[in-house]
C-alpha cells in the first residue's frame, strides 16, 4: 500500500509541476506530461518500476476520450464524414504502410516483416492530437476534422491489422516465441495463475464473426435503451457519486465486452458515444467521465515519456534518430498529397500534415502482439518503440513549429482581399452556418453592414460563390476581434457551434467591452443559463422559435384555429421567457439540474401554474364569438 501511494503521489507532483510550466511557455499540456515522464524515468527504474504495466492501465484515457468523442458526433454527423473517413484515412493508412513497408525491405527484412511494420508505423497518436487541437482551438478547421477523420479511421483498422498480423508468422521466429513462452508458463504455474479469458477462443471463423457482430449490436442496444432507465433508477437516490460510478461502468463494461470478442476496446466506446449522443444524459456522462479521462492520459503521456530506453539510443544514436526523421518526413509527405488531393489549404494543410505525422499509442499494443506472434523479431521490436515513443515526443514540437512559423508565414503573405478583415459597419456576425447566415441576411437586407467571420474556408469558398463578403478566422481570438473593429462595435452577434467556445467568447466580450451588446445563440436550455452567468442579456436558443411554431401547427391539427393557436403560442412564449430569468438565478453551473433541488422544486411549480392558466386559455377560446377568421388569418399568416 505504501509503495502504490508513493508512487501515485511521485506522478501527481511530476504533472503538477511540469504541465503548468510547459503550458506557459506555450509548450502545452503534452509536453509538459513527456517531459515530467522523462524527468521520473530513472527514478521510476531505480525503483523498480513495470512502466509497461503502468502504460496499459493508462491506456484506458484513450478509451474514455474516443467515448467522449462519440457522444459529440450524432450518427447522422458521422455519416456524412464517410467520404473524408474512407477516403483520408483509408488512403493514409494505405499509403503510409507501402512506403514503410518498402523501405523496410529495401534494409532487407522478409515481407512479412515490413508490412508488420508498415500497419505499426502507419498510425497516428489519437490521445496527443486530439488533446492539442482542442487545446490550440483547433479541433473545428478544415485540417482538424480531416485529421479527427484520419484518427477515427485508424482507429478502426487497428481490428483487421489484428486479424492480419497472426498470418504473417515466421515459423523459425514463432517457434523460438513458443519455446519462450512454454518457459514462461512453466514457471507461472508455480506461482499465480493469470486471469485470462475469451468469448471467441476456439471458435471458428464464422462463429467468431458472428461473436462479434452480437456485441457490436449489444453495445448499440445499451447505449440506446438500457442507459435511459439505469439512469432513471440512479436518480432517486439523489446522489451524483453513483451517476460517476454508472458512467464508469458502461464505459468500462463496453471495453470489456469488446476486448473479450477481440474488438479494440476504443472502437467499442466510441460506437457507444455515438449512439448516446442525442440522449439527454450526453452532457451528465461527459462531465462524469471528462476528469478521468484527463488524469489518465497524462498518467499515459508520462509513462511514454518515462519508457523511453535511453541506454538503447546511445548504443545508436544515429540509426534511432535517423529513424524517426525518416517516419516523420515519409508521413508528412503522404499526409501532405492528401491534402492536396481533399483540397485543403493554407495552415490547414500543414496542420493536418504535421499533426499527424508522429506514430501512435495503438503501436505500442500491436509491437507486443507481432512479437507474440513471431512477425517481428524482439530487439526489432525495441528499436520500434523507441522511434514511436521519440516521435510522440517531438509532436508538441511540430505544432510549436506549425504555431511559431508556417501560420505566421501564411499569414503574412496571403493575398486574398476577402481574408482581410477591414470593418465597415458596426456589427460582428461570429460564425455564418445555417444560424448566423440568416442573422446576416436579414441585417444585410435592412441595410447594415457586418463584418462576418467564419473558420471554415470550404464553407466560406461557397459563400463567396453566392455574393456574401465573409473572411477566415477564428472568432474567438481576442486579436481577430480587434482587428475586426470589436472595439468600436455596437453589436456582436454570436453563431458559433461550439458551446464551450460561445460561453467563452461571451465572457470575454461581455467583461472586455461592458457597453458592447452582445447577442449569443443558446444550444439548449441549460447553455442559456451559462450564458446568463457568463453576463450575457440576449440570449436565443437556437430551435426555440421553430420548436414553437411547431407546436402552433399541432395545435391546429387539434382543432384550434390559426387565430387561436397564435395567440396561444404567443402567450406560451412570453411565459417561458419570464420563467426563464427567475430559473436563471437558481441554476447551478456544478450541480446537474436534475439533481439542483430548488431548481427542480420552481420548475415544477412553474409547470403546475402554466397547465392551469394556459388550458384556462384553450377554454376561454373555444367560449369566445368566431369572429372574421378568413381575415385576421391574413393579417397574421407567416
Amino acid at each position: 500500500m505504501t509503495g502504490f501511494l508513493v508512487l501515485a503521489f511521485t506522478f501527481l507532483v511530476a504533472g503538477v509541476i511540469a504541465v503548468p510550466i510547459a503550458s506557459r511557455l506555450g509548450l502545452g499540456s503534452v509536453l509538459g506530461y513527456l517531459i515530467a515522464g522523462i524527468a521520473l524515468g530513472p527514478l521510476l527504474g531505480a525503483l523498480g518500476v513495470d512502466i509497461v504495466s503502468i502504460q496499459h492501465f493508462a491506456e484506458f484515457g484513450v478509451v474514455m476520450m474516443l467515448f467522449l468523442v462519440g457522444l459529440e458526433l450524432e450518427p447522422k454527423l458521422l455519416w456524412e464524414m464517410r467520404a473524408r473517413l474512407l477516403g483520408l484515412g483509408g488512403l493514409q493508412v494505405l499509403g503510409t504502410m507501402a512506403g514503410v513497408t518498402a523501405i523496410a525491405m529495401a534494409f532487407g527484412l522478409p515481407w512479412q516483416t515490413a508490412l508488420a511494420v508498415g500497419m505499426v508505423l502507419s498510425l497516428s497518436s489519437t490521445a496527443i492530437v486530439l488533446q492539442t487541437l482542442n487545446e490550440k482551438g483547433l479541433a473545428r478547421s478544415d485540417g482538424g476534422r480531416s485529421s479527427f477523420s484520419v484518427l477515427l479511421f485508424q482507429d478502426i483498422a487497428v481490428i483487421p491489422m489484428l486479424a492480419l498480423i497472426p498470418l504473417l508468422a515466421l515459423p523459425g521466429l514463432l517457434d523460438t516465441v513458443h519455446a519462450a513462452a512454454a518457459d514462461t508458463s512453466h514457471g507461472a504455474a508455480e506461482g499465480t495463475a493469470a486471469i485470462h479469458f475469451s468469448l471467441v477462443e476456439g471458435l471458428n471463423g464464422w462463429q467468431t464473426a458472428l461473436a462479434t457482430l452480437g456485441a457490436i449490436a449489444g453495445v448499440i442496444v445499451i447505449g440506446a435503451f438500457l442507459t435511459r432507465p439505469i439512469f432513471r433508477f440512479i436518480a432517486r437516490a439523489r446522489m451524483r457519486e453513483l451517476f460517476t460510478a454508472a458512467a464508469l461502468m458502461i464505459v468500462i463494461g463496453i471495453a470489456l465486452l469488446m476486448t473479450l470478442v477481440g474488438l479494440s476496446p476504443a472502437l467499442g466506446t466510441f460506437l457507444a458515444g455515438v449512439v448516446l449522443a442525442n440522449s439527454e444524459y450526453r452532457h451528465e456522462l461527459e462531465s462524469d467521465i471528462d476528469p478521468f479521462r484527463g488524469l489518465l492520459l497524462g498518467l499515459f503521456f508520462m509513462t511514454v515519456g518515462a519508457g523511453i530506453n535511453f541506454a538503447l539510443f546511445a548504443a545508436n544514436p544515429a540509426g534511432i534518430l535517423g529513424g524517426v526523421v525518416m517516419l516523420i518526413a515519409l508521413k508528412a509527405s503522404v499526409l501532405m498529397i492528401l491534402a492536396f488531393i481533399f483540397r485543403l489549404r493554407g495552415s490547414d494543410k500543414w496542420l493536418f500534415a504535421l499533426g499527424l505525422a508522429q506514430s501512435g499509442e495503438f503501436a505500442f499494443v500491436l509491437l507486443t502482439f507481432t512479437v507474440a506472434n513471431g512477425v517481428i523479431p524482439g530487439p526489432l521490436a525495441q528499436q520500434l518503440s523507441l522511434i514511436v515513443a521519440l516521435s510522440m515526443l517531438l509532436t508538441p514540437a511540430l505544432f510549436i513549429l506549425l504555431d511559431k512559423v508556417i501560420m505566421p508565414h501564411y499569414l503574412a503573405r496571403s493575398t486574398r482581399p476577402d481574408d482581410v478583415i477591414e470593418p465597415e459597419g458596426k456589427i460582428i456576425i461570429a460564425g455564418h452556418g445555417r444560424f448566423g447566415g440568416i442573422i446576416n441576411r436579414m441585417l444585410s437586407s435592412a441595410g447594415h453592414t457586418t463584418t462576418v467571420i467564419d473558420y471554415s474556408s470550404e464553407h466560406l469558398d461557397a459563400l463567396r460563390a453566392f455574393g456574401f463578403q465573409v473572411h477566415f478566422g477564428d472568432a474567438t481570438r481576442p486579436d481577430l476581434l480587434h482587428a475586426a473593429g470589436i472595439a468600436e462595435a455596437k453589436l456582436l452577434v454570436i453563431a458559433i457551434d461550439d458551446k464551450e467556445k460561445i460561453t467563452e467568447l461571451v465572457r470575454y466580450a461581455v467583461q472586455t467591452y461592458p457597453d458592447l451588446h452582445v447577442l449569443a445563440r443558446a444550444i439548449d436550455r441549460n447553455h442559456v443559463y451559462q450564458l446568463w452567468a457568463a453576463g450575457c442579456r440576449d440570449i436565443v436558443r437556437e430551435t426555440y422559435d421553430s420548436s414553437v411554431r411547431a407546436g402552433r401547427s399541432a395545435l391546429e391539427a387539434l382543432g384550434l384555429n390559426k387565430r387561436q393557436a397564435t395567440r396561444f403560442a404567443s402567450e406560451f412564449e412570453q411565459m417561458d421567457r419570464a420563467s426563464m430569468v427567475e430559473l436563471a438565478g437558481l441554476y447551478r453551473l456544478d450541480v446537474p439540474a436534475h439533481l439542483n433541488g430548488p431548481y427542480v422544486a420552481k420548475v415544477r411549480e412553474i409547470r403546475e401554474v402554466w397547465e392551469v392558466q394556459l388550458r384556462g386559455k384553450v377554454e376561454a377560446y373555444a367560449e369566445e364569438d368566431d369572429v372574421d377568421d378568413e381575415v385576421i388569418d391574413t393579417a397574421i399568416s407567416g
